[in-house]
């Protein structure tokens, strides 16, 4: 799946959580100095930006498939390279990397499976591959969950995000595991984000980001306007946050399972 919306409404709607969970994704993968990575579906930056602070913008790459997300990500980064294409044909040659990255990015790749692999490919023998993806199986991803929680009450029939790549517990490492990764662990990272008032968390939904958007630009005004009404009771008035929570899973390439 290929991102339509400006990168500043992708900003408004799911970048305002990149701020905390790159930094938890970054650490838990382990960055060390003088490390070459890349990110693969990085797109508006906010990866991106996290790995360019750590180990210098030149030490770092990115691909995403929209164009105007890649734009933002050169214009933020300066000095990296990014470039458009797609995961599953990643334009760098065999071992470029010390480690390869995907953050929020499985679940909407057309081919999940072969984007590990190319994940693979471009990254050194004893390098490291990590993906992560939100928590939407088990609610753990807040907003996405009180959403669609919202939307079956009005659309008892509708299908949500579940059965996405990444999404639920285990799927990533599993998907490591196959593509030939050794030493894979797992675990779950934790992101946050604020809120001005109610119409600060409804807002962004209107603009057609990523499957909620979309579904809810599908819904005539009456079932929007429902929809509306059933997330306003369930939170509060005034400033709040909301937390959310992704899997994620890293693992080492081995000889073996250099491509």
């Amino acid at each position: 799946m290929q991102f339509a919306a400006p990168a500043q409404h992708y900003d408004r709607f799911m970048g305002r959580y990149l701020p905390t969970l790159a930094p938890e994704f970054a650490e838990a993968v382990g960055m060390t100095p003088g490390m070459r990575v890349v990110d693969v579906g990085c797109g508006p930056g906010g990866l991106t930006v996290e790995l360019a602070a750590r180990l210098g913008a030149t030490n770092v790459a990115a691909i995403d498939p929209a164009p105007q997300f890649v734009s933002a990500c050169r214009e933020r980064n300066p000095g990296a390279d990014v470039r458009q294409g797609a995961a599953e044909s990643l334009p760098w040659p065999d071992g470029e990397f010390d480690a390869a990255l995907s953050s929020l990015v499985l679940a909407f790749m057309k081919d999940p499976d072969q984007g590990v692999r190319e994940m693979v490919r471009v990254t050194r023998v004893r390098g490291t591959v990590a993906a992560c993806m939100w928590d939407i199986t088990g609610g753990g991803m807040t907003m996405l969950r009180l959403f669609w929680t919202a939307v079956r009450q009005i659309d008892p029939a509708a299908q949500g995000e579940q059965r996405r790549a990444g999404t639920t517990e285990g799927d990533i490492a599993e998907r490591f595991r196959r593509a030939g990764l050794k030493d894979v662990v797992d675990g779950t990272l934790e992101a946050r984000a604020d809120y001005a008032d109610f119409d600060d968390f409804w807002e962004p939904f209107l603009l057609s980001v990523g499957p909620a958007g979309h579904y809810l630009a599908s819904l005539k005004d009456d079932r929007r306007a429902a929809l509306r009404e059933a997330l306003r009771t369930e939170l509060p008035q005034g400033r709040f946050s909301l937390t959310a929570r992704a899997w994620y899973a890293k693992g080492t390439v081995s000889p073996a399972a250099e491509l």
